[in-house]
């Protein structure tokens, strides 16, 4: 089965993550962008030359789409881009010129622009470090009460209103090729969500247009990428760990967890069922008050029920906190460790990012089992992977950096290494990088 894969941006987690899932199956052969022609945190794609990729590309399958990465040059650029939507839509249009001529079935996901609720402007237009917070509570109040008073200058509401309306017609554009049935799954993401806002109307209209919506976004290509895999459709079980807080909401999202749950997995093409007639059970770690955020010095409680190696292939999706893991939790993991049943896990960042990516890691796993049992190997230096950036960094070193720091990181990192070497009774040379340069996210680099 051959794949063209076209991501979000150059992250770690965008870019190399689908690289190694891939990696566990030799059924797959995966077609991706030069890492070069892709945008960084100040950097927009090289649009022209992913063009030219994608029309060069030989006879393929499936092609799974980042159509932000087209249209203005990344997710971070779909929010500071200047250009008009004119200028947008001949990008979108020479896309779909080059995409009619493949003959294969399409697999794409555009974003709804998210606001975000502090005056950080790391991913936002320059202003938003005097009016982000403004601009969310503008958002908010015109949503729920219908208020339009607002203190923020007009120049600078005007222009961000206008980048919201550029980016709603870029989305309704795409929805009309799905009406023409142009693509064969299109998924509009919402990120950062809350209650209320513009990106919630906009949603909803698009709903109402018939759009499917989806809360979460840097993990729907790889659920996408799940998608692809058809033989044979997954049997997967979900056991929340809390059962009765199943309905609570995960920090970053406005859907209870058990929804979350729901529908990555519908969209991965997988069907829920019953634990007895699993081919994977889908444990998840969720939390019982609220979602914990270490990072942020949000506390939750950790999880301090036993754990048992399951008697039939399983997965984890460690969700207990926001962007890192449960100590607790993995420290009962690792007191019984793991079998040839273990099929995955993961913690990175929001609920829906861990979800959509360890779904797709372990369909994409469970089916190559099927077809040769030689790679191993592969799944786990996936699974070390994982534990490093979710466990080791995100939740522990992560905490104790001022800035990014290659030589100090590694350093640190060095004592969960060796937990995690003794785990899956393998050793690799580890470096460590910070693509972005900051803290956010961490390159895993095998030697």
């Amino acid at each position: 089965m051959n794949i063209a894969f076209i991501p979000i941006d150059n992250r770690p987690v965008c870019y190399n993550l689908a690289k190694q899932i891939v990696r566990i199956n030799k059924d797959i052969k995966f077609f991706i962008p030069e890492r070069s022609l892709l945008g960084s945190l100040d950097k927009i794609a090289n649009i022209k030359g992913l063009l030219n990729w994608l029309k060069n590309l030989p006879k393929i399958d499936y092609i799974v789409l980042s159509l932000d990465t087209i249209a203005y040059g990344g997710l971070i650029p779909s929010r500071r881009s200047k250009a008009s939507f004119e200028e947008i839509k001949n990008n979108v249009e020479y896309l779909k010129e080059i995409l009619q001529s493949k003959n294969c079935k399409i697999f794409a996901f555009s974003s709804i622009m998210r606001i975000s609720n502090n005056n950080i402007n790391q991913e936002e237009k320059e202003y938003w470090n005097l009016w982000g917070k403004k601009i969310f509570e503008y958002s908010y109040n015109f949503h729920k009460n219908k208020n339009t008073m607002s203190d923020i200058p007009n120049e600078i509401l005007n222009d961000y209103l206008n980048t919201r309306k550029r980016n709603f017609e870029i989305n309704k554009l795409f929805l009309n090729w799905e009406k023409e049935g142009f693509f064969d799954t299109l998924v509009f993401s919402k990120d950062d969500c809350a209650e209320y806002g513009i990106n919630v109307i906009e949603a909803q209209e698009l709903k109402k247009l018939g759009a499917y919506i989806k809360t979460g976004a840097d993990e729907i290509p790889l659920t996408l990428l799940a998608r692809t895999c058809k033989n044979p459709k997954l049997k997967i079980a979900p056991i929340f760990l809390s059962e009765q807080n199943k309905n609570l909401i995960s920090n970053y999202e406005d859907i209870s967890i058990e929804k979350s749950v729901k529908n990555q997995l519908e969209l991965a093409d997988c069907e829920i069922t019953t634990t007895e007639n699993a081919d994977i059970l889908l444990y998840i770690n969720n939390f019982e008050n609220q979602q914990g955020e270490i990072v942020m010095n949000i506390p939750t409680l950790p999880y301090s029920g036993k754990w048992e190696i399951p008697s039939k292939p399983y997965m984890i999706a460690d969700v207990r906190f926001a962007n890192g893991a449960d100590n607790e939790f993995v420290k009962k993991l690792f007191e019984k460790g793991f079998d040839k049943n273990f099929y995955g896990y993961s913690a990175w960042n929001t609920s829906a990012n861990s979800l959509g990516s360890l779904i797709c890691a372990g369909k994409i796993y469970f089916q190559s089992q099927l077809i040769n049992k030689d790679l191993k190997q592969e799944f786990i230096k996936l699974q070390i992977t994982r534990f490093l950036d979710d466990w080791a960094y995100q939740a522990n070193v992560r905490q104790t950096l001022n800035k990014p720091d290659e030589k100090k990181c590694k350093e640190l990192m060095k004592p969960f290494e060796e937990k995690i070497f003794e785990i899956f009774k393998t050793r690799y040379n580890i470096n460590y990088k910070f693509p972005w340069n900051r803290l956010f996210e961490v390159e895993i680099e095998f030697n």
